[in-house]
């Protein structure tokens, strides 16, 4: 497994390094953001480690950056701010982890090995249909009536997971554990809020909405959807 360290604290910088080497892992660590960015881009690597303060472009803004290029790598970000709303902020940019400093190298390489487990789900079946909606996992793409949906990183894994389960029922903690990696409940509206907006490009001709709200419990997709 390739990872790619993007630390700007030449000690932390180097543990990571070294302790990740000693796992086996291919490394590259680098200090910038923008350059991690651009190593991220040209592709190869399996896992991404980023500190959320970095010189040049710091975590969050490289997260969204290399998640805009549709780089694929799972991201597990590293910070010492570990108030709720700054973990969501990294997560809603497109992480799929996060670790608070400090933290052991035993945990980190655990992640890295749970992080590593999620393709080989994701490849059972890497195209889903579901009436006139279709996600095609390897090209990371999804259409209504065969029209592209702009999704962002955040909606694609929303939409997948209702994929996944259409027609049936997906709880507001489902999400909050498979796309935040919350194992709680906060008092946050980021799941309301990211589903209204994926409510809101997921229609038939621009019409009702194929995502149903059903109230008290979650989303799913409607149960027999038809082109309108």
């Amino acid at each position: 497994m390739r990872v790619l360290i993007v630390e700007d604290d030449r000690e932390t910088r180097d543990w990571i390094d070294g302790g990740l080497s000693e796992e086996g892992y291919a490394t590259h660590a680098v200090g910038d953001g923008r350059e991690g960015v651009a190593l991220a881009v040209q592709g190869g690597f399996d896992g991404i480690v980023v500190d959320r303060k970095l010189p040049g472009l710091d975590g969050v803004s490289f997260i969204r950056a290399v998640r805009s290029a549709n780089v694929q790598s799972s991201i597990i970000m590293l910070t010492a701010l570990c108030e709720t709303h700054q973990r969501i902020e990294g997560l809603d940019a497109g992480a799929d982890d996060y670790l608070g400093k400090p933290f052991a190298m035993a945990e980190l390489v655990a992640r890295l090995r749970a992080l590593s487990r999620r393709p080989a789900l994701s490849r059972e079946s890497s195209s889903l249909e579901w009436g006139p909606l279709a996600l095609d996992l390897t090209r990371h793409s999804a259409t209504c009536m065969g029209e592209p949906l702009d999704l962002t990183p955040t909606e694609f894994r929303l939409f997948e997971i209702l994929m996944r389960h259409a027609g049936k029922v997906v709880t507001r903690s489902m999400l909050l554990e498979q796309v935040w990696r919350f194992h709680f409940n906060p008092r946050t509206g980021v799941v309301e809020t990211h589903m209204s907006r994926l409510r809101g490009k997921v229609r038939v001709n621009g019409g009702e909405s194929l995502i149903e709200t059903v109230r008290g419990y979650g989303y799913r997709l409607q149960a027999r959807p038809r082109p309108a």
